[in-house]
């Protein structure tokens, strides 16, 4: 019996990506980013979708060519039904249901954090990528999400911890925008924080009960103290930027940190993993690996083209829901919040 081959296709933000599986090996992983929101400092909803519309049969044709396969040989077609943005979400759902109706494909829904957990199983065709042992606790961080995941097989997975206000990369990206920095300010406090001494500065810290996060707080000291600082200090920003960002990067990974390693000391489990689009960054990645060889984890961190959102790890949860029948019908919507799922 030949291999399962699934068409992924993920448009809950401002990306629009399709990719090809072969199992669990990826056979295509094709993204187009959306660059209209830079000049608003965020993503405005109505352009994404209108951006989606324009790229999602260009970006599918092209990863089932990359693929080397035609339509014919897909076997199943999965796809993001949420949390997202509604509009963006609802473009890749309605693609989906003609295609599935124009073809004889089945469809499979998937939850958009599950894709972006069960990204620790895709393979790639020149080698099998070392994959998390269930159970494990997964650090998901992204632009809208932080949770701390128990995973305990592929179907489930229960969050014991998440913040109650703004994500890590919220608090990134709103601290980058008061000290000027371009959209998405993450990447960019990355890498001035390389160039930065992380001491130099000392933000607010959050006292949250359990394994839940709080990021709001730090936002709104952050920005008292710049606004405090610069009126004494007109060139604060600009003459301490790689310091303030790497301070601000620091604590950021510090709360992070604590609570994941609370977590994974109190439920026993050593085998670790990230993702999400701040799992790439190089500083969060590094205190990872520091800690997991002090306390004997076995972590696992997503190569960096799985840790934004991508279609591959759409299609790899599909495949996995496939397995067992878990199929979508053909009145499915799109689902905005993941509490609807």
């Amino acid at each position: 019996m030949e291999e399962l081959i699934i068409l992924g296709i993920e448009s809950s933000c401002d990306d629009t990506s399709a990719a090809v599986l072969r199992g669990r090996t990826l056979l295509s992983n094709v993204i187009a980013s959306q660059q209209v929101h830079v000049q608003y400092g965020g993503v405005i909803p109505e352009l994404a979708s209108r951006a989606h519309q324009q790229n999602i049969i260009p970006v599918v044709d092209t990863a089932v060519r990359d693929a080397g396969i035609t339509l014919g040989d897909i076997g199943a077609i999965a796809f993001t039904r949420g949390p997202g943005l509604l509009g963006s979400l609802l473009v890749g759902v309605s693609f989906t249901k003609g295609l599935s109706l124009a073809r004889g494909i089945p469809m499979v829904e998937v939850n958009h954090l599950k894709g972006h957990i069960l990204s620790h199983f895709i393979d790639l065709p020149d080698r099998t990528l070392p994959h998390p042992s269930f159970p494990f606790l997964c650090l998901l961080v992204s632009g809208g999400h932080t949770q701390i995941v128990e995973v305990r097989s592929w179907d489930e997975m229960e969050i014991i911890g998440t913040t109650i206000d703004d994500a890590a990369g919220e608090a990134f990206d709103k601290c980058a925008k008061v000290m000027g920095l371009p959209y998405p300010g993450g990447p960019v406090i990355d890498r001035l924080a390389q160039e930065g001494d992380p001491e130099r500065f000392r933000f607010a810290r959050p006292r949250v009960g359990g394994y839940d996060y709080s990021f709001s707080g730090l936002k709104t000291s952050f920005l008292y103290f710049l606004r405090d600082r610069v009126a004494a200090e007109p060139g604060l920003i600009e003459n301490n930027k790689s310091d303030l960002c790497a301070s601000l990067q620091k604590t950021i990974i510090d709360i992070l940190l604590k609570k994941l390693v609370l977590a994974a000391k109190e439920r026993g489990i050593r085998e670790i993993a990230a993702a999400g689009g701040v799992s790439a960054n190089s500083g969060l990645r590094s205190r990872l690996t520091e800690e997991a060889g002090r306390r004997h984890w076995n972590l696992y961190l997503p190569e960096l083209k799985f840790t934004t959102d991508n279609a591959a790890m759409i299609a790899v949860a599909g495949y996995f829901k496939y397995l067992t029948g878990q199929f979508a019908e053909l009145d499915v919507t799109p689902s905005a919040r993941v509490g609807e799922l």
